[in-house]
C-alpha cells in the first residue's frame, strides 16, 4: 500500500484564528435561532429541541458518512448541535425545573464521561485523530454535549450569577483569554486547552446571543431574534467562503 493510501485526512477544519471566530458566531447563533423557535415562535422548549435534535442527527450522519471534509457541511452540522444545545439546555434548566447549576453539573458530567470513553476506546480525544466513523461518533456526541453544557454555563452566569449578558460575556471572553495564553506561554496539554477552549466558546455566545435579543428591562438590546439570525449567518457563510478552510493534519492508518 502507497504511503498516500496509508494516511487519512482529518474530517475536521485545521484549528486556526478563523476557527475559532467562525465558532463563536455560530454559537451566538445557535442561542438566537433556538430562542427564535422556542420563544419567538413560541413552539417551546420541547418541540424546539425535537425539531433541532432531528437536524442535527440528519446533518452528523451525512457528515459522518461523507469521505472527505466538507467545510459547509461541517459548520451547518456545528451550527445544528449549537442550536439544539440551546433548547435542549433551555429544557432541562427550566422545564424540567433542575436550575441552572443542576443542569450545568450534569452537563459537565457529560462531556467528562464522553471524553473518558472515547480516549478509552480509540486512546486520543486529539481532534487530528477524527478521521474514521468511531472517532466522528465521540466527537459530535462530545460536542453537542459541551454545546448544552456551554448554554446553561452562560445562563447562570449571568443570571443567577448577576453579572448580566455583557458581564458574561467579558468573564467567558476574559477566560478563553487565559486559555490562549495557556497555550503559547505554558506547557499544558493543547487538547485539553482545545476542549477547554470548545466549551467556554459556547457560553459567550450564549450571552452575546442574549445580549442581542433579549428585551431591554433584561439587560439585553431588544433586537429581533430572526433578523439577528439571518444576520449571523450570513456573516458565517461569508467567512467559510473567505477563509482558508483546510483540514487538519494527515494521520497514519
Amino acid at each position: 500500500m502507497s504511503s498516500a493510501a496509508r494516511q487519512a485526512l482529518s474530517k475536521v477544519p485545521q484549528v486556526t484564528l478563523g476557527f475559532w471566530v467562525i465558532k463563536i458566531l455560530a454559537t451566538t447563533l445557535g442561542e438566537t435561532a433556538g430562542d427564535t423557535v422556542s420563544m419567538t415562535l413560541n413552539l417551546g422548549y420541547l418541540v424546539g429541541t425535537a425539531i433541532f435534535a432531528g437536524i442535527l442527527l440528519v446533518l452528523a450522519w451525512r457528515q459522518i458518512a461523507a469521505r472527505a471534509f466538507h467545510p459547509y457541511l461541517y459548520w451547518a452540522t456545528i451550527i445544528a448541535s449549537t442550536t439544539a444545545g440551546t433548547t435542549m439546555a433551555d429544557f432541562a434548566t427550566r422545564s424540567m425545573g433542575i436550575g441552572y447549576a443542576g443542569g450545568s453539573a450534569l452537563l459537565l458530567g457529560c462531556v467528562l464521561a464522553s471524553l473518558a470513553v472515547w480516549h478509552r476506546a480509540l486512546g486520543s480525544i486529539a481532534v487530528e485523530s477524527v478521521h474514521e466513523p468511531r472517532a466522528e461518533v465521540y466527537y459530535w456526541i462530545t460536542i453537542t454535549f459541551s454545546q448544552t453544557l456551554g448554554t446553561a454555563l452562560g445562563d447562570w452566569t449571568a443570571d443567577t450569577g448577576g453579572l448580566g449578558y455583557s458581564g458574561a460575556a467579558l468573564v467567558f471572553g476574559g477566560l478563553l483569554a487565559i486559555v490562549c495564553l495557556l497555550y503559547f506561554r505554558s506547557r499544558v496539554s493543547h487538547v485539553a486547552l482545545f476542549w477547554s477552549a470548545f466549551i467556554l466558546t459556547r457560553p459567550l455566545g450564549a450571552a452575546v446571543g442574549d445580549l442581542l435579543d433579549k428585551p431591554l428591562e433584561k439587560g439585553g438590546l431588544a433586537f429581533s431574534r430572526p433578523l439577528a439570525s439571518a444576520a449571523l449567518a450570513a456573516a458565517i457563510l461569508l467567512l467559510i467562503a473567505v477563509l482558508p478552510q483546510r483540514t487538519g493534519k494527515t494521520v497514519d492508518l
